[in-house]
């Protein structure tokens, strides 16, 4: 397949693409490039013949067709659909009752065994309905992943499971190079935008947990939606949240309202207001930011990856 050696595979915050019928326009700054070049047909044609999900579909990226025109796609593991109902987000909800693929693992290695890559992003849908929240499934994708790529870095971006501490200690222990997980939003919207069972102190506390369980051979990191009704001084109060709980990286990108069913927007974020929250975020002290309206949780991961890295080794 002719994906480049350094094209890292992407993942993305579950937010959509405003634009269905009936929903408002989008401002000038932001634009969807359409589909172009050889890599877009051969990675859909691996995704397919593997029956593997991807959030680019399943939460409806709007970089989908940039990112698989460049050979990257993000691998969504446990399924496609997921116990919880945010309001921001566009995967399906199901209650799937403990079934899980047990050969998702092998399917996972052998595509980005075929696609090259020194750099992968893995996500998953939340899985409340299995014990471990789907956290041996998790560490086994790791594992075989490296088997098969031992040269390939890997970035795992995990839901709470299910505030397990056994759970987050399976998953750091088949060693990631980075433990992701994102807080979505600040600490008063916290509770509107995101499932009941979700909440911000325990995502705090997944963070923190991983810094202690994996010291300073894993970089940690986490996102934040912008645009949902949040005030400045939040914002900067969520930095410092994640800050205190050891995060190495974050990122900052414009919620997308999926469809009508889901929360409005509250207002579209001027690239310039994002730029400076990308300084405030390092002027806070992470190894490194992204922020912009289309950036997502894994956006330009392996550079911020490298940041984070030459910190905890210097």
């Amino acid at each position: 397949m002719a994906v480049a050696p350094s094209s890292p595979i992407v993942a993305t915050s579950a937010s959509g693409l405003d634009g269905a019928p009936g929903v408002e326009r989008l401002p000038a700054w932001i634009r969807v490039r359409p589909p172009r070049g050889t890599a877009y047909p051969e990675v859909k044609g691996i995704l397919e013949e593997l029956r593997l999900g991807t959030v680019c579909r399943e939460a409806r990226c709007p970089n989908l067709p940039e990112c698989w025109s460049e050979g990257a796609a993000t691998l969504m593991l446990l399924g496609t659909e997921c116990t919880r109902r945010c309001s921001f987000c566009a995967v399906t909800t199901r209650w799937p009752r403990g079934v899980v693929d047990r050969t998702e693992p092998d399917r996972v290695a052998e595509a980005v065994g075929r696609w090259g890559l020194r750099y992968v992003v893995l996500t998953q849908v939340c899985r409340d309905d299995l014990a471990d929240g789907g956290a041996a499934i998790l560490a086994e994708s790791v594992l075989k992943l490296r088997a098969r790529s031992p040269g390939t870095l890997v970035e795992l971006l995990v839901g709470d499971l299910g505030g397990s501490e056994a759970s987050l200690a399976a998953v750091v222990g088949a060693a990631p190079d980075v433990l992701a997980h994102n807080l979505e939003t600040v600490r008063r919207l916290s509770p509107e935008l995101r499932d009941h069972r979700a909440g911000y102190d325990r995502s705090l506390e997944l963070l923190a947990r991983a810094r202690r369980l994996g010291g300073d051979r894993l970089v940690t990191k986490s996102s934040v939606m912008l645009g949902v009704g949040e005030r400045p001084e939040e914002i900067a109060a969520t930095l410092a949240d994640l800050r205190g709980a050891g995060v190495d990286l974050v990122t900052f990108g414009q919620y997308l309202r999926p469809s009508r069913d889901h929360r409005p927007v509250a207002r579209y974020v001027p690239p310039e207001e994002f730029e400076r929250w990308r300084e405030a975020a390092l002027a806070e002290g992470f190894a490194g930011a992204e922020a912009g309206p289309l950036v997502r949780s894994s956006y330009r991961a392996e550079a911020l990856f490298h940041r984070a890295r030459n910190r905890h080794e210097g």
